[in-house]
């Protein structure tokens, strides 16, 4: 078996809280998605099946709860593009930024394989300095991207998210149940067996709690081969962002209308919360 470590750090950091160290999290958060980008796919059972089955569920509920025609949607965790990928090819004006530059390198990749007029860009949602007041009519940040951010960092980020968006503008975003998890605290996820004989994929996640809300996510991804298996291995911080917090902070930087909308409801695989601009 041959093992490939794409982390590069210490076994199980003691957790971080002072504000340098939150920006150390955040530089790790950065290196987590550098080295995942070329793999992220492999998460899925069938990404392109994946980015179009979340476009169809995330397109009604924009549709709905949008106050205008026209629509400048920009993904400010767009990763390898996942969900701006779906919305650009459902017609939406569509532009993605990401901590991540090997993430956004490939999400323009793959936007200009389908034919995709999609402008991505690197930017630190904390303050998406590189767009003006005003730019967007929706602002997503979906997979789990807030829960990288501290406290403090959750709050200047909910001001950042609405000083790019227009009067009556959407927000929307996903992240894991943490309301539930915190009570849990599981240490496993997956196994997730994916492919057939000779070509098989297993995805599964093992959590190394630190602190009362805060853990590392160990992602392995093995790769089975004629005589032997890969396994990829990439590890990021993250802690519980409970709904309350992110309503909080949302309210905090003038957000109003805020609705928690459950997979039960949507369809979608996290919860979604959504909120809107006066």
């Amino acid at each position: 078996m041959l093992i490939m470590d794409r982390s590069d750090q210490e076994p199980t950091p003691e957790p971080r809280q002072t504000g340098a160290d939150a920006r150390a999290v955040r530089a790790g958060a950065e290196h987590f998605y550098d080295s995942l980008a070329a793999a992220y796919h492999l998460i899925f059972e069938d990404w392109n099946a994946s980015i179009a089955r979340q476009a169809a569920i995330l397109d009604p509920l924009i549709t709905r709860k949008l106050r205008r025609e026209s629509t400048r949607l920009h993904d400010c965790a767009c990763g390898i593009g996942t969900q701006a990928i779906g919305f650009a090819e459902l017609g939406y004006k569509v532009s993605g930024s990401d901590l991540s530059l090997a993430a956004v390198q490939r999400a323009a990749s793959e936007g200009a394989k389908r034919g995709l007029t999609v402008e991505f860009a690197v930017s630190d949602m904390t303050n998406l300095a590189e767009y003006p007041a005003g730019s967007f009519d929706v602002l997503g940040a979906f997979d789990n991207a807030l829960p990288h951010l501290s406290e403090a960092q959750v709050i200047a980020t909910a001001s950042s998210f609405r000083r790019v968006l227009r009067s009556n503008g959407l927000f929307i975003a996903s992240i894991r149940d943490y309301d539930t998890l915190i009570q849990t605290r599981p240490n496993f996820q997956g196994p997730s067996y994916f492919g057939a004989q000779n070509s098989r994929r297993i995805v599964h996640q093992v959590w190394d709690w630190v602190d009362a809300d805060s853990y590392y996510v160990h992602l392995y991804i093995s790769l089975q081969r004629e005589a032997y298996w890969d396994v990829l291995h990439f590890c990021s911080q993250y802690r519980c962002l409970l709904r309350a917090e992110l309503t909080d902070a949302l309210h905090s930087a003038g957000f109003m209308d805020v609705e928690w909308l459950m997979p039960s409801a949507t369809g979608y695989y996290q919860p979604i919360v959504v909120a809107h601009v006066p």
